[in-house]
């Protein structure tokens, strides 16, 4: 059985692939939806990310009839900031204003640094959140929800991973996502969790 993705990430497409895999059921092949890059991508204006997941389920399913899309939309959610950055994680220093860092990356964890930075440790819970939806011939059929818990360092930490990871520290290992291996942070990893939850109430 093939499920299309409605994503070109690689690392998105690892996290997927390594869900899968855990399988005792019949295997599953994912592959990119064919042709994405060149298909306009739709308006994500919805305030949660189950909301702009089915958006791009919906929408991408119409693109590929009789065949099952899923999408995805995940991000960082801060207690201390009311959930921010959340859907906006990726244009988090964009939609703030804020004009310093090299990269898109940098400039969205410096954006975080300075929104806490009267924030005292102890209250700099978070999380990683990804929401999944599948959809065929424009109609949802499933979706998936998973996350992983962590807190916000006031300072970067490590150079693996990519986005918040140097910030998003896991108390249970005593270090970030940027610190771990690719094999420890698969296993934690928030889409992954989604993924499975999806193919369980997809009941495939």
């Amino acid at each position: 059985m093939i499920i299309y993705v409605a994503t070109t990430n690689q690392g998105k497409l690892r996290d997927f692939a390594a869900a899968a895999a855990t399988r005792n059921r019949e295997p599953i092949q994912l592959a990119p939806l064919p042709g994405l890059k060149e298909i306009p991508a739709p308006a994500e204006d919805e305030s949660t990310f189950a909301g702009n997941a089915r958006i791009k389920a919906i929408y991408y399913s119409k693109l590929s009839p009789g065949n099952i899309v899923i999408a995805d939309d995940s991000g960082l959610q801060v207690d201390a900031l009311n959930g921010a950055p959340g859907v906006r994680s990726a244009r988090y220093a964009e939609d703030e204003g804020f004009p310093t860092g090299e990269t898109l990356d940098e400039r969205n964890n410096l954006c975080l640094l300075a929104a806490l930075a009267e924030i005292p440790a102890t209250q700099r819970a978070a999380r990683y959140r990804c929401v999944l939806s599948a959809a065929r011939d424009g109609a949802v059929v499933a979706e998936g929800d998973g996350a992983v818990e962590g807190e916000i360092l006031d300072a970067p930490r490590g150079t693996l991973g990519f986005g918040y990871d140097p910030l998003f520290y896991l108390p249970s290992l005593g270090k970030t996502m940027a610190e771990i291996d690719a094999a420890t942070r698969l296993s934690l990893s928030h889409r992954g969790e989604a993924f499975r939850h999806l193919l369980r109430n997809l009941e495939i």
